[in-house]
């Protein structure tokens, strides 16, 4: 262990630990105080830093010697594809576990410190895997033209294949990763390599499902993220708050164009332009993943990760659910828990999750049980033994994890609450309406940061209340459990011919506390019938607008709590701006706005919630 742990405290660039204290210095002390875990975290890296500055220059040409004694490292590969693409990858494994052996890939459009990644790949080579790094094109020593998601459909393939031929190849290849890495995987198994036995994908990308477009709704995200996307990843540029904060502002107080975004940051970014230019989950997307009957050839054992707060969920859920309704047979699990996307992505989630202090049996060992899973797929050795059935849940407020043997089995009931005026009715009122007016020209407010989400607090943050209506249930006479995912129909007339809708579902404690249940929806009007064809809304007419593709989330909810649901259109800085005219959103202004955009929500609208009762 101490020749992992060792190696461990310097995998660091110099330096590295003296700026986490002076983050930590800046972010945690307040009025001077501090908390005891940032605290212990300061005293941590202030002897990290301490530690490392006295010994750095003696211990790195001391471990460089012992790691070169043991493990063999190969980096800056570049391998040629049949097409005369490039493709750069590193790969590790340990010198005293005999050849040929199974071989662990990932696969990412992300760069930073090798060092790091190298000192990761020796833990995972030191359990007798080769492990690999690769990288999509144009990233690393690549000389192709950058161009993210194009191209691992086939590219992945190509690594693969690459590997067989090694000497030190088994010819059994696994992969994993999480985001960008999540994705790439899904998009290996589109063509199937006979080499892949079994992928662990973590938060995946659903590329134009979750990413760039969320339900057909494109966000400012997709341009902040692209910035970043080099030969070597710019965590600065992606990290600038300030800049960021300015960027979307400004799109929202001017009111432009939404494909205008990037030349308000400075540049034409031709990769953003082209995904506008795709406002429909058309062939495009489709072609750059699994696509409905793709699904039935994935026959390979697949371990899916991610968090209720997941912002790419409903990615890691559209390829679940579509391997599961084309594959009947497959041999997929599935495990979720109350992480977001970093936590998800690097399977080692935080105690406390923006304010609610997680139950400790959801404090797991996410990449303990990933490598397990290798074990059993690729060694023959036996399965996880958490993995208790193919969906494994973790009870937000019940310290139990729970399993069954499909998501159709956690819950087994629905409750229907009606949406009438502002309260959450079980019973169908007569009908009737509320009325909400958004004028898209008022832009009084605008974004403070990026992430002042809070799952449990004493308010519902003020913005999020915004341009929103908040419907309320009675008390709930007994505890029940939430399992899976809130749908529903809402019923609705406007005086334009669409507007994005957005909902998000809280669990008002006895206490008086909310707790938010799952992440934010929401969706595109015209598409939540056929996210592949744009169906306008009649001005005037009573609309039937489907709620489905929402956040999964499992939580017991207490007796005395109420259910809270916040209705609403979506119009703030970090979102596309849907003025309603019908024309391409992206091309719409303020302009457009003209007439305020009047609502009328009807009680016969209703939301479903799969519950379990006992």
């Amino acid at each position: 262990m101490a020749k992992q742990l060792i190696p461990e405290s310097f995998k660091f660039k110099e330096g590295f630990n003296k700026k986490e204290v002076q983050k930590i210095l800046k972010d945690s002390i307040i009025q001077d105080s501090i908390s005891i875990k940032n605290a212990v975290l300061l005293c941590k890296h202030f002897n990290y830093h301490t530690l490392i500055s006295e010994t750095f220059s003696t211990a790195i040409p001391l471990l460089k010697k012992l790691e070169n004694e043991e493990f063999f490292v190969k980096d800056s590969v570049v391998v040629k594809t049949k097409k005369g693409n490039e493709i750069t990858l590193f790969y590790v494994f340990d010198k005293k576990i005999k050849h040929p052996k199974p071989s662990i890939l990932h696969f990412s459009t992300y760069i930073g410190n090798n060092d790091y990644f190298i000192s990761a790949a020796k833990i995972n080579a030191d359990r007798g895997y080769n492990i690999i790094y690769a990288f999509s094109r144009g990233i690393y020593l690549s000389k192709d033209e950058i161009t993210p998601f194009e191209f691992e459909v086939e590219d992945v393939n190509e690594v693969i294949d690459w590997i067989t031929k090694q000497t030190w190849s088994d010819g059994k290849v696994g992969m994993i990763g999480g985001s960008y890495d999540g994705f790439s995987q899904w998009a290996a198994t589109k063509n199937l390599h006979p080499a892949l036995k079994t992928i662990i994908p973590a938060a995946s990308v659903g590329f134009g499902i979750d990413f760039p477009m969320f339900n057909n709704c494109f966000s400012p995200y997709m341009l902040r993220w692209l910035t970043h996307v080099k030969k070597k990843t710019d965590f600065d540029i992606f990290e600038n708050e300030k800049k960021w904060l300015s960027v979307y502002n400004t799109y929202y107080k001017t009111g432009v164009a939404f494909n205008k975004l990037d030349s308000i940051y400075g540049k034409i970014n031709p990769v953003f332009q082209k995904w506008l230019k795709h406002p429909s989950f058309d062939s495009y997307w489709q072609s750059k993943l699994p696509y409905k009957r793709d699904f039935t050839k994935i026959n390979i054992p697949v371990l899916t990760l991610t968090g209720y707060y997941d912002v790419d969920q409903r990615g890691a859920m559209y390829y679940y659910d579509n391997h599961l309704k084309y594959n009947k047979n497959t041999n997929h699990y599935f495990v979720i828990g109350p992480y977001g996307h970093n936590e998800a992505v690097s399977g080692a989630p935080s105690e406390e999750y923006k304010g609610y202090k997680i139950d400790s049996v959801a404090n797991i060992d996410l990449k303990e049980i990933s490598l397990q899973w290798f074990d059993y797929i690729l060694k023959g050795q036996k399965k996880p033994e958490f993995l208790k059935d193919k969906v494994n849940y973790q009870v937000m407020g019940t310290n139990q994890w729970k399993s069954a043997s499909s998501i159709d089995k956690i819950s087994n009931k629905k409750l229907k609450l009606y949406l009438n005026k502002t309260k959450l009715l079980k019973s169908k009122p007569n009908l009737d309406f509320i009325s909400q007016t958004i004028d898209f020209r008022k832009r009084e407010d605008t974004l403070q940061n990026f992430d002042d989400e809070k799952i449990l607090d004493s308010l519902i943050n003020k913005a999020d209340l915004k341009d929103k209506i908040v419907f309320e249930s009675d008390a709930f006479d007994t505890s029940f459990e939430i399992n899976g995912s809130i749908t529903g129909k809402l019923k609705a007339a406007i005086n334009k011919k669409d507007m994005d809708i957005t909902i998000s579902a809280y669990e008002k404690l006895p206490s008086g506390k909310y707790f938010k249940l799952s992440h934010e929806y929401y969706a595109r009007a015209s598409y939540t019938k056929d996210n592949t064809k744009r169906k306008l809304l009649n001005s005037g007419k009573i609309e039937t607008i489907p709620v489905h593709n929402t956040f999964f989330t499992s939580k017991k909810i207490e007796k005395g709590s109420k259910l809270i649901l916040i209705l609403g259109i979506k119009n703030s800085p970090d979102g596309q701006i849907n003025y309603g005219t019908g024309k391409d959103v992206s091309e719409e202004t303020i302009a457009d706005a003209k007439e305020p955009l009047e609502i009328k929500w009807y009680n016969d609208s209703y939301v479903e919630i799969p519950i379990s009762e006992k």
